[in-house]
């Protein structure tokens, strides 16, 4: 099996030594090429087409918000991001850029921790990301990792007033940024429901991703506060914070250091499981682009309960992990394309409401 072919890209020589010496040292790992500005990185991108990119964010000439740009647009290749960017405005752009199709992102050494670790980390997520399909148009990367035989669709239930939502529960990992955005957009401002919503994002990458997540939708979105009612979030989106599972008890959101859950927390199953104890019938809830399996789980949960839960479907998924799982455990009543998951979920409040009426 020949290596994953890598271009590395980052503007200070000592970083890109140690990456390109990390890299070079796996024998699976082949790196093609070294770029120390982001036009640079474009030109060998083009000539030499590798399987993954290492790109950093901020760079000379073109910055990497602007290379990915280009790349996703032109001919598309994984993007692994690995950037030490912590202040507000350049992780706004490692958001835009994820937004704009790079995969992942990674968090540069900081030089206190063992450099074994974050050389696991590091090959593990250039191997990852190597196995990715994307493509060129934005709303169609295909999530080809795993891929086998497409799963079942059931078919689409008739939606009832008595048992449409009154809370919207959101999950998403690999490539949920722009998913999130695509379908918040398209859920009417008019839907005044909670909107609860789950990312995998690491610290400190999550730390702003509330904020400029706001800056995208319509809808205005929050960190919850321990023991909030839920009431108090009827119209907003509240986002989970990186490092606490978010929960629905006895009314009141939960922030909890619990166990994770599928390697994550926050977790999706954890919401989701606690939405289907707490509001039954009246949960919408969808399951998007992501690796792995938490969400699944949870979602057969709800739709036990009496809810709505959909899927992401497979051709607008940059990664068919979760929803898969979900749509092969019976747990989706509907797949759906990304942009059709927010008018969906407006349906489904507004049925509420007619049928309250």
């Amino acid at each position: 099996m020949r290596p994953i072919r890598v271009l590395v890209v980052e503007d200070s020589l000592t970083v890109r030594r140690r990456i390109c010496e990390i890299l070079a040292a796996d024998p699976e790992i082949e790196v093609v090429g070294e770029a120390e500005d982001g036009k640079q990185a474009v030109d060998l991108c083009r000539a030499l087409r590798p399987d993954v990119m290492t790109l950093d964010m901020i760079l000379p000439v073109m910055s990497g918000l602007s290379a990915t740009e280009y790349v996703m647009a032109h001919f598309a290749t994984p993007i692994l991001i690995v950037s030490s960017s912590t202040n507000r405005g350049e992780l706004y752009k490692t958001y835009d850029a994820l937004a704009a199709g790079a995969v992942d992102v990674l968090e540069k050494p900081r030089g206190n921790e063992a450099d074994a670790a974050w050389e696991r980390r590091l090959l593990s997520a250039v191997k990852l990301v190597s196995r990715i399909k994307v493509i060129t148009h934005p709303r169609a990367r295909l999530g080809a990792l795993g891929r086998t035989s497409s799963p079942p669709v059931l078919a689409p239930p008739r939606v009832t007033a008595g048992r449409a939502c009154k809370v919207v529960a959101l999950g998403a990992s690999t490539g949920g940024p722009g998913a999130l955005v695509e379908v918040l957009r398209r859920i009417p401002i008019d839907v005044a429901v909670p909107i609860l919503a789950v990312l995998h994002i690491d610290e400190p990458f999550g730390a702003a991703f509330a904020e400029w997540l706001g800056d995208q939708i319509p809808h205005p979105v929050v960190n919850p506060h321990d023991n909030d009612p839920l009431e108090a979030a009827a119209g907003k989106v509240v986002f989970a914070p990186p490092g606490r599972h978010l929960i629905l008890k006895s009314g009141r959101l939960r922030l909890t250091s619990d166990p994770e859950r599928h390697s994550c927390r926050p977790s999706i199953d954890v919401l989701f499981e606690s939405l289907a104890r707490e509001c039954g019938k009246d949960v919408a809830a969808c399951l998007l682009t992501g690796m792995g399996r938490d969400g699944a789980t949870g979602l057969l949960e709800i739709r036990r309960a009496g809810g709505v839960t959909i899927a992401q479907d497979e051709a607008t998924s940059v990664v068919y992990g979760m929803p898969r799982e979900a749509a092969l455990i019976g747990a989706a009543e509907r797949v759906l394309p990304l942009e059709q998951i927010g008018s969906a979920i407006g349906e489904s409040v507004r049925e509420r409401r007619e049928g309250q009426a």
